[in-house]
């Protein structure tokens, strides 16, 4: 039985990774502002039920109240707020030269991903949070003395780059009022 269950949370894996994917690839690639950020809801919820599979269910949960809730809410009253969607916009030409300065970049992203991070993929995940100190401590817990120690100054400046977000949004915002 556990080969089976094994065999259908691949598959569960597999699946929602791909939805994600697709949906990622629609925000970056569609030109109609509202779809973009709803295809980046269909993107959190998907990663969301990913952290449900590895078992992390305050994760799951803060990732769908956070993310796919509170930050999309305010994504998308910023996009009525400045009214993109009604905006007549000309097709975007390509130019040779981005194209091929972004190719260069992605490579040189990969490359130093490749190297920064695939020895640790090969080797597994390393630091204080073993599966054992887990089960002991309990993954909210852990997850909070993380976030409030070890991160707490990027948690705070984060919040602050979204609030200023908000505030530029809304000044222009009335700005194109007026």
């Amino acid at each position: 039985m556990s080969g089976a269950a094994s065999l259908m949370e691949v598959a569960l894996f597999a699946v929602l990774a791909l939805v994600a994917i697709v949906a990622a690839l629609v925000v970056i690639t569609h030109r109609h502002p509202v779809y973009s950020a709803l295809c980046l809801v269909i993107t959190m919820l998907s990663i969301a039920f990913l952290f449900l599979l590895l078992r992390s269910e305050f994760l799951w949960v803060m990732q769908i109240t956070v993310y796919a809730g509170a930050v999309m809410v305010l994504f998308l009253f910023v996009i009525m707020l400045l009214d993109l969607g009604r905006a007549d916009r000309s097709p975007a030409r390509v130019k040779p030269v981005g194209v091929i300065v972004g190719t260069v970049l992605a490579g040189l992203l990969l490359a130093e991903l490749a190297v920064g991070v695939g020895p640790q993929i090969v080797l597994g995940p390393r630091g204080a949070y073993d599966p054992e100190v887990l089960r002991t401590v309990g993954n909210t817990r852990a997850v909070g003395r993380i976030l409030f120690r070890e991160y707490l100054i990027p948690f705070e400046l984060t919040s602050l780059i979204l609030l200023t977000a908000m505030v530029g949004a809304m000044v222009l915002a009335k700005r194109k009022v007026e």
